[in-house]
């Protein structure tokens, strides 16, 4: 599968976590060409803090090869990660990011700081973004929209 197909199944996790009610993100991670997790934002329902859809994705893959390096795995998220879950995708090894649009009031990779590109990082994660941005964007917007109204 193409990157724009994989993100498609993580903007159907995004739209999962809207019908909850839950900022819509979403995510998905991938090894060796399959689907092995899969995540979205639960923060609301669960009342817990950390409860982000890269969090959520990461222990179910962790779960799944039953070992917390992630270093064959991609992971493919709907908006930019924050600090947070920028800190899980390294501490997980995860080999590759790829996201949908850009977070300018969160977002640790390009927007606020480069995080994963920091040259004090033992881990190299490489970034691909702006998959099927529009599409992204327009999630969260229209959410934000709905909930201002």
């Amino acid at each position: 599968m193409s990157d724009e197909e994989y993100m498609l199944e993580a903007i159907k996790e995004a739209k999962k976590a809207a019908d909850l009610g839950e900022v819509p993100i979403g995510a998905i991670i991938t090894c060796e060409n399959k689907i092995i997790a899969r995540g979205f934002n639960k923060k609301e329902s669960s009342k817990i803090a950390t409860e982000h859809a890269e969090i959520v994705a990461i222990n179910e893959a962790c779960k799944k090869i039953n070992d917390w390096r992630l270093s064959q795995c991609t992971i493919y998220v709907t908006v930019e990660p924050c600090l947070m879950c920028c800190g899980a995708i390294l501490q997980s090894r995860i080999k590759r990011l790829v996201y949908g649009t850009n977070n300018t009031k969160f977002g640790y990779v390009e927007s606020i700081d480069k995080t994963l590109n920091s040259s004090k990082n033992n881990h190299k994660v490489e970034i691909t973004s702006g998959i099927l941005e529009e599409e992204c964007r327009k999630l969260i917007q229209q959410f934000f929209k709905q909930k201002r109204n």
